[in-house]
């Protein structure tokens, strides 16, 4: 027998036995579902990560009071005894950082209340910028301007908006010239931001940009401030790093040898971080999707082990006909390994499903690699391979005679 007709053979078997065929390839289909879910999700999570929530270029660095990523209670500890960084000593990098193409400084408060007349919308980000953070952050306008050196001098009330608060507070009219109240105090519409839609179910366009100097007057001086520095190009971000270091440490008389009393972190950093946590996880997804093709390959061996019983005859004749152990061997693992695939197929379609509608329900990013999906297929392809063997020689020692006179 060819490989074509033991494909052909386990193809039809499966589809004679529809409601079997299901239940033996169901351990199969979740296990590689399983992958496919969790590598799409975890490849859209780490872009998204990168692109989106630490919106760094590769070339930009922050300095902080303490890492914006805390992984542990020592390290919080440790961060709350720092001094703070001033606006002082983001002037003092903005002015003597020569490796550096821009100097910004940034603050937030996640839980602003926005208001325009009667209308208003809670657990906004208020975000104080200098006019670099714009280019810096890669913010885009799409209408009006964005915050310029002027406004933070002057500590302007003037403010960027994001596209959840014209849907909430401005629908049908034109946010430009508005004045709106965030948390009581006035700012005038100046720029909205470009569109940005929903991750995790979480909005990313529920913020307002107010000038720094604005911010620090509304909420308090005495707040510490992330300073972001953006280098000449990826080549020159180490010496961008290093200089702001040894600024930073001269003004806060940190001791030659001595740990910095901040921290300065890159995207790369936060994206070692962030692998990590994901690795982890799916790691632990991995070992679910494990067990589950344990299960489904033991089911396929189970379902061949019938199929060696119920054509005990047929295997009789083929050997009497003169096919060798090995056809008789290759045969059955064909048809495991075609059950396998078949599984493997169906568990990429309902991965791939599975993800699309999660994406599409909750925002959470997805992005498909072909490289998972052929993984998927060989994983499937294995299992078939490892769980078929013992059926298949059981059914290539049977003795001709005494498979020609059985009968069920």
């Amino acid at each position: 027998m060819n490989t074509a007709e033991a494909i052909r053979i386990a193809l039809q078997s499966l589809w004679a036995n529809k409601l079997r065929s299901i239940l033996t390839l169901l351990g199969v289909m979740i296990g590689v579902a399983a992958v496919i879910a969790v590598v799409t999700f975890v490849n859209g999570i780490n872009f998204f990560v990168a692109n989106r929530i630490f919106r760094l270029g590769a070339d930009v660095f922050i300095a902080s009071k303490v890492s914006p990523v805390i992984t542990n209670i020592d390290q919080y500890l440790e961060g709350q005894k720092r001094k703070m960084l001033t606006m002082d000593d983001y002037r003092a990098l903005a002015e003597g950082c020569r490796t550096c193409q821009a100097v910004g400084a940034s603050m937030f408060n996640s839980n602003g209340k926005v208001k325009y007349t009667e209308v208003s919308s809670s657990d906004t980000t208020v975000r104080g910028w200098t006019a670099s953070m714009i280019t810096i952050a890669d913010q885009e306008i799409v209408a009006g301007r964005a915050i310029n050196d002027a406004d933070v001098r002057n500590s302007a009330p003037v403010v960027m908006i994001g596209y959840d608060v014209v849907d909430k507070l401005l629908a049908g009219l034109d946010p430009l010239g508005k004045e709106i109240r965030i948390d009581g105090q006035p700012y005038r519409v100046i720029g909205v931001g470009k569109r940005e839609g929903k991750t995790l179910g979480l909005s990313r366009d529920n913020w307002v940009t107010i000038p720094i100097s604005s911010w620090l007057k509304q909420y308090g001086l005495r707040q510490t401030v992330r300073i972001y520095g953006k280098a000449y190009g990826i080549s020159g971000l180490d010496a961008a790093m290093d200089e702001a270091r040894a600024i930073l440490r001269a003004r806060r008389h940190d001791w030659p040898g001595k740990p910095d009393s901040f921290a300065v972190e890159t995207n790369q950093s936060f994206m070692g971080i962030w692998s990590g946590i994901s690795s982890s996880f799916f790691v632990a997804m991995i070992v679910i999707a494990a067990v589950a093709l344990v299960v489904g390959g033991i089911v396929i061996m189970n379902i061949m082990l019938v199929s060696v019983t119920e054509r005990t005859r047929e295997i009789g004749i083929r050997k009497a006909l003169g096919a060798r152990r090995d056809d008789v061997l290759r045969q059955f693992l064909i048809e495991s390994c075609t059950m396998a695939l078949v599984g493997g197929v169906l568990g990429i379609l309902l991965g791939i499903t599975v993800a699309t509608v999660v994406s599409e329900l909750i925002g959470m990013p997805a992005a498909i690699r072909l490289w998972s999906i052929l993984a998927g297929l060989a994983v499937a392809a294995s299992v078939g391979i490892f769980f078929g063997v013992y059926p298949a020689r059981r059914a290539a020692n049977l003795d001709p005679i005494a498979a020609l006179r059985f009968e069920l």
